[in-house]
């Protein structure tokens, strides 16, 4: 960052024309008050961290406040050094004759309070981005920078009034944002904040009641959109914060989320949650996707995911027969309507397996109401351990409510037929045929759906072994702590016998702390919020993995109808209300900023070919290079002189597996490569990646990853 006695303009010589007084000597004078301001407050933030780290961690709630107030101090000065004086993305000037505002990455104010940058997420900034020449938003002209190491490089001026036209001159007719567009790729995505459009900025602004369907084609700022959204509203909607369930962001795969890593970060958010379909479970990590197309589609449906219920159910049967338990004063019996009423106690919606021991105590409860004595020295607690510790009362119960794993519940439906035919009574038999598998636990990625609902029905199955050790390491130590105060009062000998005035319980609890620890992130959920990226490719079944995360029904889904491998013959309205979105708003994205107009004049008719009315969205600029077209054997050649010709920039080979990765090229499949973007593109034999509407597609979106140059090479 530039210090406060240098110029924070460094613009070239072919731009001296923008760099008269008259033109930036306002913005050189409000810059370096930003960089002064700056300084002070990253000094600032450092001694407030220093000493929110050297207080007492606490219990508890003190606990969680704590952590929470460090990593947002942590956070913004983070981004502070991060950015310093480029936090500022541009300024915009009010048509009213007010003062300009600037507006950045973070609200920014000086030690007396003026306000030096406005939030880019702040309902003051929204005309930076929403204003056009049809809708102005009561402004004069706006400004936007562009920086290179700490200094301002290049501007660009928007005016959208005929009296904004005075002072300046160095209007660009968007060139600056064309130019931004053409600009190389790095393995992370590029910084856009700044050049948001007002297309884009609407959806962004969103609010997050219901389902917000982003629908849009290629090169169309989906991505953009979505992380740029997930950041607003963590900032906008006080429900969505950490406390209030959070937002989780969902990607394709596991390139798209290194390559879009760095963009919530350089917003200032690092409390959203991203990852994959698979990262949700464990067994999704190694996964394949199903060889057998017809098992595939089976397990896809949403239908097969209710099986999980009865399944499940078919170990929460209570026992039929009645049982006599002795205990030291007679028998206790327990019949087929006492173990129904002890069933029948676990609250809606508890895990099994956590359920079971709230089963258990319940079931000691209800025998020992029930037990009457006449001995006045027997206690209902000394009847409880005693019907506790009976070993043939616990093993009718162990067969009754059953530990489960997860996998072995999903495992026995794929490997035993009848029980796959009672949990899925809809199923043919062909298709329950078709189902088993001699590695039952095999795992492909469409059982995940299955067995992400077996684990969310099941819960932990450790937890109950957890439970009993944790309470008996408790009552161990209040135990010792018993001890502890009998001692205390025993051996007081103050004037005021001040630990025999004191309760034993008050005694002991100040002994004893029972703080709960605050529950770590998980992506088990609840979240608020949730962003789905790609959306389109989902199944039915692993929309269910979804909509258990996130029960508010808040979503932003962002797809692109025509990029569904698998087809998408309907609406999205009919699409997301199949499973269980209703109420659903679509907001469509029709220019295409990313692929040149050479690439996409080849790309189009692909995937027409397959889907007649495929959203192609239109490019805005041409690169000037047209599609070449070639043999395979010049593969090396090709990327040798690019990458000679070229010192930055990324390329990327798709479709042939054997291509080792570089420096500068990445070698994906075509499923691999959504989302991602490069400068060249070179597609091996793309003729050969199959046919119908997901060979289209995957040629489709191979073509339009390419943000300067297509390649098509065969053999």
């Amino acid at each position: 960052m530039p210090s406060l006695d240098d110029d924070p303009f460094s613009l070239p010589d072919h731009l001296a024309a923008k760099a008269t007084p008259a033109l930036i000597g306002p913005d050189r004078a409000h810059l370096a008050a930003v960089a002064a301001t700056v300084d002070d407050t990253v000094r600032d933030l450092e001694e407030r961290l220093a000493v929110e780290r050297r207080a007492p961690a606490g219990h508890g709630t003190a606990a969680l406040e704590r952590d929470q107030e460090v990593q947002r101090l942590s956070s913004r000065l983070r981004t502070l050094r991060r950015f310093g004086l480029d936090l500022c993305l541009g300024r915009m000037v009010p048509a009213d004759g007010g003062e300009p505002v600037y507006v950045g990455r973070l609200g920014l104010a000086d030690r007396a309070g003026r306000r030096l940058l406005v939030d880019w997420r702040s309902p003051a900034a929204e005309p930076f981005f929403a204003a056009s020449h049809g809708d102005p938003r009561g402004l004069l002209s706006r400004r936007r920078y562009r920086w290179t190491g700490g200094r301002v490089t290049d501007y660009w001026d928007e005016v959208f009034t005929v009296d904004g036209l005075e002072d300046h001159a160095a209007l660009d007719d968007q060139s600056a944002f064309l130019a931004s567009l053409g600009e190389r790729r790095t393995a992370q995505m590029r910084d856009v904040l700044a050049t948001i459009q007002a297309d884009q900025d609407a959806v962004i602004r969103a609010g997050s009641r219901g389902t917000l369907v982003v629908d849009g084609g290629p090169g169309t700022g989906k991505t953009v959109v979505a992380l740029h959204r997930a950041a607003y509203l963590l900032y906008a909607d006080a429900r969505l914060r950490a406390r209030g369930g959070g937002v989780l962001f969902v990607g394709p795969h596991r390139p798209y989320l290194r390559y879009v890593a760095d963009v919530l970060p350089s917003l200032g958010e690092d409390g959203v949650r991203t990852c994959t379909l698979r990262d949700l479970l464990p067994e999704g990590a190694d996964a394949p996707d199903e060889a057998d197309p017809a098992v595939a589609a089976l397990k896809r449906r949403a239908g097969l995911v209710r099986a999980v219920e009865p399944a499940v159910r078919l170990y929460e049967e209570p026992p039929s027969g009645a049982l006599e338990v002795p205990t030291p004063w007679g028998e206790v019996r327990v019949g087929p309507e006492e173990w129904r009423e002890a069933f029948d106690s676990a609250p809606a919606g508890t895990p099994h397996n956590e359920a079971r021991d709230r089963v258990w105590d319940e079931l000691l409860t209800i025998l020992t109401d029930a037990f009457e004595v006449d001995d006045e020295d027997v206690t209902d607690e000394m009847v409880r351990r005693a019907l506790a510790r009976d070993e043939e009362l616990a093993a009718a119960f162990d067969r009754a409510w059953i530990i489960v794993e997860p996998t072995d519940l999903v495992a026995d439906l794929w490997s035993v037929p009848a029980y796959l035919r009672r949990c899925a009574p809809w199923l043919t038999p062909d298709e329950v045929r078709l189902l088993q598998r001699e590695d039952a636990q095999a795992w492909t990625t469409e059982d995940l759906p299955l067995l992400d609902a077996a684990r969310l029905r099941l819960g932990d199955p450790t937890a109950s072994r957890r439970a009993r050790r944790e309470r008996a390491e408790r009552e161990a130590e209040r135990a010792e702590m018993d001890a502890v105060v009998e001692h205390l009062i025993a051996t007081d000998d103050s004037d005021l016998m001040i630990m025999s005035m004191l309760r034993g319980d008050d005694l002991r609890g100040a002994l004893v702390q029972d703080g709960e620890a605050p529950d770590p992130h998980s992506l088990a959920g609840p979240f608020a919020h949730v962003v789905v990226d790609e959306a389109q490719e989902l199944s039915d079944a692993e929309w269910q993995m979804l909509l258990a995360r996130c029960p508010s029904r808040s979503f932003t889904v962002v797809g692109d109808r025509a990029q569904a491998r698998h087809g998408f013959p309907e609406t999205w309205e009919e699409r997301l209300g199949r499973v269980g979105l209703v109420e659903v708003t679509r907001a469509g994205l029709s220019v295409n900023y990313r692929t040149p107009e050479e690439v996409m004049a080849e790309a189009e008719p692909v995937i027409r070919a397959a889907l007649p009315d495929a959203n192609v969205p239109t490019s805005v600029r041409r690169s000037g290079i047209p599609v070449r077209h070639g043999a395979l054997s010049e593969l090396d050649d090709l990327l040798a002189t690019w990458l000679r010709e070229h010192p930055d920039g990324t390329g990327c080979v798709i479709g042939l597996a054997s291509y080792p990765d570089g420096e500068r090229v990445r070698s994906l499949t075509p499923v691999l490569s959504k989302g991602l973007e490069f400068d060249l593109v070179l597609l091996v034999d793309p003729d050969w990646w199959g046919d119908g509407v997901e060979g289209a597609v995957d040629r489709y979106v191979a073509m339009t990853r390419a943000t300067s140059q297509l390649v098509v090479l065969t053999r």
